[in-house]
């Protein structure tokens, strides 16, 4: 093992020759590492934008950044022929989560990594960011105020001052604050009604929205959470 990572320490010294098994160690522990940052988004994920070809992609993205790596070596001519190619590339998927440029950079770092032969740098890079993002999966660390929701539903004219709409969102609800109440028109009694929650225990979703249909003229329930709020 000492042996190993003796060879893995030496090989990104400077002047180091890129002959073909230092390429293809190269390419390995790029797959092998980019691999290890997919897994890891994948288990850490939450939301509505998960996407199978973005996880593959971390995978490519760091195999092929090592691939020019190896190819620019100290080159500087084809460093910039390499960066002209790649301003043409138009890219236009809109990324929605923060999180996902995060992985995104670190695939492209890795790549570097492991392509230019700074092997221990890639390694224990890799390592350290994994278990910083486990650590921040598993103690949900930076969460605020965990169940905000949306709720919209529809009422047979509006609701007095001791309607049980109120009493029902008090038992399930920390706060709720009403945003609009929005008549239909034409003549039509029904009344629109919005409100912003902030729900005690997301489990008891299914009671709430039980009870609140068995009240009379409450129709057209719609909960939104919102996890799926920042999907849209």
């Amino acid at each position: 093992m000492e042996e190993i990572w003796g060879i893995l320490d030496g090989a990104g010294s400077v002047g180091s020759a890129f002959s073909t098994e230092a390429v293809l160690m190269s390419l390995l522990l790029a797959f092998v590492l980019g691999q290890t940052m997919a897994w890891v988004y994948y288990f850490t994920h939450s939301g509505l934008s998960y996407s199978k070809s973005f996880v593959q992609s971390l995978i490519l993205i760091t195999i092929l950044v090592a691939m020019i790596m190896g190819i620019i070596g100290n080159n500087i001519i084809t460093a910039f022929g390499l960066m002209g190619a790649l301003a043409i590339i138009r890219f236009r998927n809109v990324v929605k989560d923060t999180k996902d440029i995060v992985f995104i950079f670190s695939s492209l770092i890795i790549g570097m990594a492991t392509g230019t032969q700074n092997y221990d740098i890639a390694i224990m890079g890799t390592i350290f960011f994994s278990a910083v993002t486990l650590y921040m999966y598993f103690t949900d660390f930076g969460k605020h105020q965990p169940h905000n929701g949306f709720l919209r539903f529809s009422l047979a004219g509006h609701m007095g001052a001791k309607h049980p709409v109120p009493s029902v969102l008090k038992r399930f609800c920390g706060n709720f604050t009403l945003i609009s109440a929005q008549d239909s028109g034409f003549g039509n009694p029904v009344v629109e009604y919005a409100y912003q929650l902030m729900i005690k225990n997301a489990k008891k979703n299914e009671k709430m929205l039980a009870e609140l249909q068995d009240i009379e003229g409450v129709e057209n329930i719609s909960l939104t959470m919102q996890e799926q709020l920042l999907e849209v």
